[in-house]
């Protein structure tokens, strides 16, 4: 039996809505459908000139970010980094994350390796940490 499995991320549901994020956002957490054992991914839109409405940080989780389409802004504890499409960035575990879309929106995977624990155990969240402008909250 061979050792893969294939499956449209747009097919996995979109677990904003059950979290009243919708419709300025969408997140597609796949890891479950493909069988992740080790890896996280998600599919994740922004609205245009929405922003994520809570930051995360992880124990011992990296993460990679790639644009897929759109562009906007990601800060990291107080620093702020424009991000356009193709672009990828790395985020070390314990930086405090967001995502800010620009006016054309935002979509992004993002990817991560669990370490031994689920992503759900690892991550720290923090409601309403930024609003997309500037540095600061």
């Amino acid at each position: 039996m061979p050792d893969y499995t294939v499956k449209n991320l747009r097919e996995s549901e979109d677990m904003a809505p059950k979290f009243g994020l919708a419709p300025d956002m969408e997140a597609r957490f796949p890891a479950g459908d493909l069988g992740l054992e080790a890896t996280g991914v998600s599919l994740q839109r922004l609205a245009p000139n929405a922003t994520q409405p809570f930051g995360h940080t992880h124990k011992t989780q990296e993460e990679v970010y790639l644009v897929l389409s759109g562009e906007g802004r990601v800060k990291l504890d107080d620093k702020i980094v424009e991000l356009r499409e193709w672009d990828a960035i790395r985020i070390g575990p314990n930086i405090m994350r967001a995502v800010s879309a620009g006016p054309d929106g935002i979509e992004f995977l993002a990817f991560g390796a669990t370490s031994g624990t689920t992503a759900r155990d690892d991550a720290e969240t923090q409601a309403g940490w930024w609003n997309g402008q500037g540095a600061g909250v």
